[in-house]
């Protein structure tokens, strides 16, 4: 995927809603290809704990490659924490990451996810 791509998925994806902190386009080494983060907002992770995150859902998609046969590929996983939210997507071996604000209701994380599927699904296919 190509740099261009990858800024433009994070730069549309910031704008759906005021209550994503962070969008992230991760490679499948974990590397951070393309980000937006909201600009009011310090971050909850420090560098390189934010590292560690990345390298952290790399490895989840790679292990989770030995059940897309039996269950077939992972559209998103959504996870709540206690202070954030957050949803990933895949894009074969890329995963675009969203940390969300934590009271958000839950009408609001699915509109986010509908608003993103059709994004995703672009750059899937393509």
């Amino acid at each position: 995927m190509l740099k261009k791509d990858c800024e433009s998925i994070s730069d549309t994806i910031i704008t759906i809603s005021p209550y994503i902190r962070f969008v992230g386009v991760i490679g499948e080494s974990g590397e951070l290809l393309a980000y937006k983060r909201r600009s009011d907002l310090i971050p909850l992770l420090d560098e390189k704990n934010t590292q560690f995150q990345f390298s952290h859902i790399a490895m989840k998609t790679d292990l989770g490659g030995f059940f897309d046969k039996s269950l077939g590929e992972i559209e998103f996983s959504w996870e709540e924490r206690k202070k954030i939210q957050t949803i990933s997507f895949a894009i074969k071996k890329i995963r675009v990451w969203l940390s969300i604000d934590k009271k958000v209701i839950r009408s609001e994380v699915l509109r986010i996810i509908d608003s993103c599927l059709p994004i995703v699904k672009k750059y899937s296919d393509a």
